[in-house]
Parts: structure tokens; sequence; C-alpha cells
């Protein structure tokens, strides 16, 4: 590739910005930009959004966390419910530049996207958020049962829509029975359960790949996610767009709750209105910096123009300068 082809030459517009990423993008845009050509999942159009809003409460207000934001579409149906700040951790680190594109392009001001391992962030945060958002993530885990864990820990409700393990509808998928090689017994924090592994195989080789981080995962049966969240604490759960035949294996949405105490809910707002301020002071810090910056450029303006002014006056008067 010559460095030249890496140049722009036409007017800035969003679909020099999606191109960047051409052919590798999933999501349909909102309506209002459907004239630019990404992908085809009606990601910022989701209906499983819109039921978790109904069923949650909705989100306004509210300090969301979202796991695998993929390409910003379920952040931008977030902002536009109200959430006052969203966290988005990505670990594909193409999936995060073009979240990046997508944050630029549609204006997202409440959301916040880091890159890296939402794992390893789970397990060493303090943080506590109203919601979390886990669409399209689980199925990638090695430990499944761990990430329900760790969001139990930081999180009083939950959305999860994932794919699960069926024996008779896997074997059923020529498409994708070979994928499952074994299955093995495993326990987290007390659970039991059966690992059932996932081989990626050629997926691999795409360069839009938007699974997990080894060649591998393990998928959990459906009985044994619905036991996992009662395990760790979510004992208000609803189940939603469920099917078996979806082309890339059983899949199912479900929302689930804690219940909270008082004290912890009062406790969680004070928390979520402290982090709100943070927020607002670092913004206000920003702000008075690129104020003091504008004022010492016209402080410096100001004096070179009485300079230039004082000069002028002297030659005038035919006084000596010494410039």
């Amino acid at each position: 590739m010559d460095t030249l082809d890496q140049y722009v030459t036409t007017v800035p517009n969003p679909q020099n910005a999606l191109d960047i990423f051409k052919g590798e993008w999933s999501s349909h845009l909102p309506p209002h930009l459907s004239e630019y050509e990404a992908g085809d999942v009606l990601l910022f159009q989701d209906a499983r959004i819109d039921w978790a809003a109904e069923q949650l409460g909705g989100f306004k207000d509210k300090t969301v966390l979202e796991l695998g934001p993929l390409e910003a579409g379920h952040t931008y149906m977030l902002e536009n419910y109200g959430a006052a700040a969203i966290t988005a951790i990505e670990a594909n680190t193409r999936a995060y530049l073009k979240c990046l594109v997508i944050k630029e392009i549609l204006g997202l001001s409440r959301s916040h996207f880091l890159c890296g391992d939402f794992i390893e962030f789970l397990r060493q945060t303090e943080e506590r958020f109203d919601v979390c958002v886990a669409s399209g993530v689980l199925y990638h885990m090695r430990n499944p049962a761990e990430l329900i864990g760790l969001i139990a820990k930081t999180s009083n409700q939950v959305l999860i829509w994932t794919h699960y393990y069926d024996a008779e509808a896997i074997r059923a998928n020529t498409a994708i029975a070979s994928k499952f090689p074994e299955s093995m017994p495993s326990e987290y924090e007390g659970f039991q359960h059966t690992l059932y592994r996932y081989e990626y195989q050629a997926a691999l080789d795409w360069q839009g790949f938007c699974g997990g981080t080894a060649p591998y995962s393990h998928w959990l049966s459906r009985e044994d996610i619905l036991k996992c969240c009662q395990h760790f604490g979510f004992h208000r759960i609803e189940v939603n767009f469920e099917t078996l035949e979806h082309p890339n294996g059983p899949s199912l949405a479900l929302v689930a709750q804690k219940q909270s105490d008082r004290s912890e809910v009062k406790l969680q707002k004070l928390q979520n209105r402290v982090n709100r301020m943070k927020t607002q002071i670092k913004q206000l810090e920003k702000e008075l910096a690129t104020k003091q910056q504008q004022i010492t450029a016209m402080e410096t303006s100001k004096f070179w123009l009485l300079r230039q002014r004082w000069f002028q006056l002297k030659r005038s008067l035919g006084l000596p300068t010494q410039e």
C-alpha cells in the first residue's frame, strides 16, 4: 500500500470515516444516516434495548457499563434513552476504533470508550453502575460464570443477550455442530456447571472478527445461565427474544435485577451523583484551561499592539525608538 493511499482527497463527510473500515462493518446506521454505507444488522434500532428499558424502568439518569460495544449501536440507543453516563469497554482494537468513528459521526457526548479487557476491568474496579449491558459477549468467554459473577459485584441490573448450548439444536445445525468438540464440568465460586467448548475456526481469518480473545470460548446451557444469575444474587429474571433456530446457535435475551434494600439504593445513588460531579468537574477544568489559553493569547496580542503604537508615536515625534 502506497503511503499516499492513506490520504482522503474528497470533501469531509461521514462516508470517508466509515470507509477506513470498509467491508468490516456489521451495523446499519440509524435512519437519518441511511444514505451512508456500513453494515446490515439493525443494532442502532435494536428491540432488545427497547425491551430492556421497559423491564428495568428505563435508562434515564442511570450510569451504564456496556461490555463489548462493537460499533456503538447500543451506546447510541442508551444515550437516546437519557443515560447519565456510559462506560463502554472494547477489547477488539478495530472495533474500538469503529466506536470512536461513530462517536464523532453521531456526536455522542455522554459515552466514554475504553480500549481493553472488560474482565480485567471488572476484576479490579471498585466503581458501581446502575445497569450493565452485556449483549453478545457471554458466549465469547472462556469462563462465562466468572463474567456473571463480576457483573453482579458492580451492578444491580443487567441485560444479557447470548447464545447458549442446546445439544439437540446444535446437532441439527450442520454449520456449527463441528465447532463443539468437547464439554467439561466446572466450578466458579461455588457454582457448579458444564462448559461446552466452542472453536472459532475459520472465523478468525476475517478482518472484521468480533469474538473473544482466544481461539475458543465456552458456552453455557440455558439452565446454567439462569441458575448462575440466581447464584450471584439476580432473582428477578425475565427472558425474551429466545430462539432455537438462530443460524449461529440457540439464543436468548434476559434482564435480571437484584432485590436491593433502601440503604444500598441510597448509597448507589449517592455514588452515581459523585461520579457525575467528577465528570462535570473534569469538563469544567478543560473549559477553564481553554479560556486561560485564550486570555493569555489576547493579552499577548494586546501587548504587542500597544508596543507597536508606542514606537509609531515616538517615530512621529522624531524621538529615538531603540527597537
